[in-house]
């Protein structure tokens, strides 16, 4: 194994804090310094104690996306270096499920998931959001104010990925409050733990009742795989199907209500401007190499993660400004073998729910000023806490 030589590896006391409030605040001026300072790979912490290789170059990235060989997955061997109560753990944490593995079981993991998403209906699934959606605006369009991250955004993403899944009400409420446990911080590993009891009530109940979703998709087409490895694969149907689309929702509404420009294009295309500028998933591409490995002039550390970050490297100059009208060229969805495999499912289902939301209230106005609002903190996300809006009371909407 190679030994990096010391004066081409970076240094615990460069490293750029991505856990601080100045982050969150500003993470485009913190990757145009980062970028300014140390070029395509950036030496940071993501928590208190935990360094990484932050990747910002788009081209790198490319690189290193479509190099399972010399940066697989499979995060278990750094996993031993970290304390169990490290914060950043539970989101980076091996798991059985393609996007923490590599090799043969990437293949049978992912080849399993291809196949239930492959059975999606994307006309059944505009139906089930608007379905969905008429429900959720009548809560509040009569009032004239909401705050649609809590009354929209949220739980029309939670319902739709239930719904997808064909998991019941009594269910789904279990899973609603396991999950509300983690991200209120209340009692997360209580949370998690429900979360995932919750989630093999349904593999039994599917098992027993299968019907026309993707969790009897995945008993269907997934007989190799174990109970455990099942429950992981709605443990990742939810992660990509929950925050990160209604992150995306709101954000897109956030665009479309104070941009002129944006306010001209398609719904897909103000899709695409959010994912380039503020992709929810702002850095959560990780890898591990198992050696040192140098790329761009810089030595990589053996089971140090390598981040890839989607919102630095959709912003490296090579790639970045212009009109970008039509241009999906972001790494929003991911590239190379770990590429998401509901990249169409995803941006069906946030246009639909932006689509019906505007047409019913097309003239949405901030409840106050765009500076005011709040990120939610953390240094893989870029999701808004929170936007208020007011309108023009309206009449409830027919429920189809």
């Amino acid at each position: 194994m190679p030994t990096p030589p010391s004066d081409l590896l970076h240094t615990d006391q460069q490293r750029v804090q991505l856990h601080t409030p100045e982050f969150t605040a500003d993470p485009h001026q913190a990757y145009r310094q980062m970028r300014e300072r140390f070029g395509s790979l950036v030496p940071v912490e993501l928590a208190p104690g935990v360094p990484a290789t932050l990747v910002i170059g788009y081209r790198t990235a490319l690189a290193i996306l479509n190099d399972l060989d010399r940066f697989p997955t499979d995060p278990r061997k750094w996993e031993t270096s970290v304390a169990a109560d490290c914060p950043v753990l539970p989101a980076m944490q091996w798991r059985p499920s393609a996007s923490r593995s590599t090799g043969h079981a990437h293949t049978r993991l992912r080849a399993v998931v291809s196949a239930a998403l492959a059975e999606v209906d994307p006309h059944a699934v505009n139906a089930i959001v608007k379905r969905i959606a008429a429900p959720l605006i009548n809560t509040f369009c009569t009032t004239g104010t909401a705050e649609l991250v809590t009354q929209y955004s949220t739980p029309i993403a939670f319902a739709v990925i239930n719904d997808l899944l064909g998991c019941p009400p009594a269910i789904s409420a279990k899973a609603a409050a396991g999950v509300a446990a983690i991200y209120d911080g209340s009692d997360a590993q209580e949370g998690n733990r429900a979360f995932e009891q919750s989630l093999l009530e349904l593999i039994r109940f599917k098992r027993a009742t299968p019907g026309a979703d993707i969790t009897t998709g995945l008993l269907r087409h997934g007989g190799t795989l174990d109970e455990d490895e099942l429950l992981q694969q709605l443990v990742l149907f939810y992660g990509i199907g929950m925050e990160p689309v209604q992150a995306l929702v709101t954000a897109a509404l956030f665009r479309l209500i104070t941009n002129d420009r944006i306010g001209m294009l398609s719904t897909r295309d103000a899709l695409d401007d959010v994912l380039f500028e503020d992709p929810p998933m702002a850095n959560i591409s990780f890898s591990y190499p198992r050696q040192p490995i140098m790329i761009d002039g810089v030595w990589l550390p053996a089971h140090q993660p390598v981040v890839v970050s989607i919102a630095g490297c959709n912003s490296d100059p090579e790639i970045a400004g212009g009109d970008r009208t039509g241009n999906r060229a972001h790494l929003a969805w991911g590239t190379g073998p770990h590429a998401c495999p509901a990249r169409s499912l995803g941006y069906t289902i946030a246009q639909c729910a932006v689509d019906e939301l505007l047409d019913a209230l097309p003239e949405l106005e901030l409840a106050l000023p765009a500076d005011e609002l709040q990120w939610r903190p953390g240094p893989m996300q870029r999701a808004l806490a929170a936007l208020p809006v007011t309108f023009q009371p309206s009449p409830p909407l027919p429920v189809p």
